[in-house]
């Protein structure tokens, strides 16, 4: 069981991101129709080996550490579709260091403001007319769940979105494919399903429902104070939700474990949805890149043309064997 939870992943811009437990790859279909892959092994920071054995603690730092690395393949992602039009003397933008924790930092302040503190602001304007605080919680985590499903379903009308949403259902497809023992290839891995236990659209419902009991807990203070625990035990509800579902991935055949993650399962349907044959490629692609680098498949399995390693600035990585094609997949010399 310890195995099936090593590999996860992550859509973006015309691509998947695979990660294992030490490397992770980024596959991206780019403007001329070839794969581009970028690998990377992954050393943990001091601090995720400081603190992996102390649960809600390192819960924090994980999340912390998949959203910076997720921002790092999703700025990859959109530099590869942007090459085409960029002039050939143009450096690819590279986003590192403090400007990338930035970036972090303005999604997370965003998703507060949007799901914590707009629901307790409405809430507050009819909580005059509410006597039981449990009742006044209770409406605030009906409103953040309800702002978090719009909000899902608003942004997967959009195009590109619903693109990004096509690769996230290959990224499904494709980690149940390899844990069930299936052959890596589109033809397999199509008859998997879109959904999977340890999806991140089902740690936001999880988030939603423990923040109403953590919330509950609170009563009704100040609304200063109500803003401030609002914000500042959001790191605290998403290290529970963490255990949470690093627990049930572990027991996720167990009927009373599936019957509590049914919800978060249902919810993955707003955040995928069915990916062509091309797109499917790319998600499989992308796994094995990893494999590749764990030993488990030998490099000649992406030796084939029209994939293409590439560095994080997308230029040709030059190691042979991963690319029947030397030519550098963007165009660039």
């Amino acid at each position: 069981m310890a195995e099936k939870s090593v590999y996860g992943g992550q859509a973006v811009m015309e691509g998947v991101m695979m990660r294992g437990r030490d490397s992770m790859a980024i596959a991206v279909r780019a403007p001329d129709q070839s794969i581009v892959v970028y690998h990377e092994s992954l050393a943990a920071s001091p601090w995720a080996l400081r603190v992996k054995n102390w649960p809600l603690v390192r819960g924090v730092v994980m999340l912390w550490d998949t959203m910076v690395l997720g921002t790092r393949a999703l700025v990859f992602s959109t530099n590869i579709g942007l090459t085409e039009e960029a002039e050939e003397e143009q450096e690819p933008a590279a986003l590192a260091g403090p400007a990338l924790w930035g970036m972090v930092a303005i999604s997370i302040l965003f998703s507060i403001g949007l799901f914590f503190l707009l629901p307790l602001l409405a809430v507050h304007v009819v909580d005059r007319y509410i006597d039981s605080s449990i009742v006044s919680n209770l409406v605030e985590g009906l409103i953040r769940l309800g702002l978090l499903l719009g909000y899902l379903g608003l942004i997967g009308n959009l195009s590109d979105i619903r693109r990004v949403f096509s690769y996230h259902g290959a990224e499904h497809k494709t980690i149940n494919a390899l844990e069930a023992g299936d052959p890596l290839d589109v033809a397999h891995v199509r008859r998997h399903t879109l959904l999977h236990p340890r999806c991140g659209t089902g740690f936001l419902l999880v988030v939603a429902v423990i923040s109403v009991i953590v919330f509950a807990f609170l009563g009704r203070p100040e609304f200063v104070l109500r803003v401030a625990s609002r914000i500042l035990l959001v790191p605290v509800i998403a290290a529970i939700a963490y255990e949470f579902l690093k627990f049930t991935a572990r027991h996720d055949r167990n009927p009373l474990v599936r019957a509590v993650i049914a919800p978060s399962l249902a919810m993955q349907h707003l955040t995928t949805r069915e990916p062509d044959d091309e797109m499917l490629e790319v998600a499989i692609v992308s796994l094995q890149r990893v494999l590749v680098a764990e030993g488990a498949i030998p490099a000649a399995t992406l030796a084939r043309r029209g994939i293409h390693e590439v560095d994080i600035d997308g230029r040709a990585a030059g190691q042979p064997g991963l690319a029947a094609d030397p030519t550098p997949a963007l165009g660039i010399d």
